[in-house]
């Protein structure tokens, strides 16, 4: 794609912004989205964003990608593994796009070395809620406000990223553990080993957690394929090391949404075999499950049932010294298994308002997502807010991507509210974009 292309698209953009009257809502049209506040359908036309999911430049020897904003990391990959590179953090999901990722969550395996997406952007173009776009590099206030800022700060409209060099394979071993304590003992262990490439987890039980560690390995022999009938997260309990292609390691959870496609029969083999392989992929799920939460129907049929059950769809971020004691405590009152642990740790001692992690202290990211039966008299909302008490105590952080069930007070007690409310006077003095808590908090039906 030539710039001049992408230029006439933000013009585009720019254009429809300006004749959205002031009090309408503000988004963008994009055809997919991968967060879990679910509600009724916003019929509103979201502003155009065809010709912002391109590459405008790479630059092979500088290490480098130049892309619109709402290039989807399938696409990104694509882009880079040609070269022997890629983004420095790569989400697990497909249709997760670069200006999202930095806009709000985006983590994998390499964030025990690499940190999160919005930590490798050189600079990147941002629309405003004045109808500007204005370029900004790591000193600027906006650029340091913009992660966790989930669009309320503008939207990302091309972004410049580093890369860094990879091989084809990856070889990966599984290690088992009995406890939470052993198992975050050995990532502890296997962050500081140079040979390690790739760092994460799964519990299937309190008392069954495997730690897998990958390595870049080009040497000649078989490869696995968890794309067909065989599924990657089984394989952790029935194989102690494997092979996988880099392209097919890096999209390894998307194809069962890592564990989440049994919620909709594609783990039985017959379904399986009839299940089309092209739409083995976490956006169709997504797309399934938000139609059904639209229209209601597992929610009635529950009903009549006289079953109640709550959504918990969480990613937290636990500083490792009190991890192993967090997911003691998660496994006694949370039934949902498996989870994920991932690792991270900041690549820099840059100041993140919205993203506030100790640049010296290693996190854990631990990941669940289910539907949970509520017994008699249990609120509708128990087990998120449980997530949100054990977090709060262990001195932790959740995502913004799924509900959120802070009061205004302990919402930004976990974030630098001056330094937002600075950014957002400055470049959304109208308000043309809803303010933080109440996205997150306030109303769940949009995002």
């Amino acid at each position: 794609m030539c710039r001049g292309e992408h230029d006439r698209a933000v013009a585009r953009l720019r254009a429809v912004l300006t004749t959205v009257p002031p009090d309408a809502p503000v988004r963008l049209g994009k055809p997919s989205s991968n967060l879990f506040r679910f509600g009724r359908r916003d019929r509103t036309d979201g502003l155009p964003v065809s010709g912002l999911d391109s590459v405008i430049t790479l630059d092979r020897d500088a290490r480098t990608i130049e892309v619109g904003g709402l290039i989807t990391y399938e696409k990104l990959v694509a882009a880079t593994l040609p070269e022997k590179l890629m983004p420095a953090v790569v989400p697990q999901l497909k249709t997760i796009t670069l200006g999202g990722a930095v806009a709000g969550l985006g983590i994998e395996s390499t964030s025990f070395r690499n940190g999160l997406p919005h930590e490798s952007v050189v600079e990147m173009d941002v629309l405003t809620g004045s109808g500007d776009v204005v370029t900004v590099s790591p000193d600027d206030p906006l650029f340091r406000a913009f992660p966790n800022s989930y669009g309320t700060l503008g939207y990302a409209v091309r972004l410049v990223i580093k890369l860094v060099e990879v091989e084809n394979t990856v070889a990966l071993s599984h290690h088992r553990f009995s406890s939470p304590t052993e198992a975050l003992a050995a990532v502890e262990q296997l962050w500081n080993d140079p040979l390690v490439h790739f760092l994460d987890g799964v519990v299937f039980d309190r008392n069954e957690i495997y730690v897998t560690a990958g390595r870049f390995d080009d040497r000649a022999g078989p490869v696995s394929d968890y794309t067909g009938r065989s599924i990657y997260y089984r394989s952790i309990r029935e194989r102690d090391t494997d092979r996988l292609t880099l392209h097919d390691y890096l999209w390894r959870w998307d194809t069962d949404w890592f564990w989440c496609s049994a919620a909709l029969g594609l783990q039985n083999g017959f379904i399986r075999r009839l299940w089309p392989r092209q739409h083995r992929r976490s956006d169709v799920y997504r797309r399934i499950v938000g139609f059904d939460r639209r229209l209601g129907v597992t929610r009635r049929c529950q009903a009549l049932l006289g079953r109640r059950r709550e959504a918990v769809f969480q990613d937290v971020e636990i500083p490792l010294p009190h991890a192993a004691g967090f997911l003691e405590r998660l496994c006694d009152t949370v039934p949902i298994r498996p989870m994920w642990l991932c690792p991270l740790r900041s690549g820099d001692d840059r100041t993140w308002p919205l993203y506030p992690l100790d640049s010296g202290m290693g996190y854990v990211n631990i990941g669940f997502w289910a539907t949970v039966p509520l017994e008699a008299g249990m609120s509708s909302s128990h087990y998120n807010r449980l997530v949100e008490q054990l977090v709060a105590d262990a001195g932790g952080h959740k995502s913004l991507y799924s509900t959120v069930h802070y009061d205004r007070e302990q919402f930004w007690s976990s974030y630098d509210e001056d330094a937002y409310r600075r950014v957002k006077r400055r470049y959304d003095p109208d308000g043309r974009f809803p303010e933080l808590y109440n996205k997150v908090v306030g109303d769940h039906a949009t995002g």
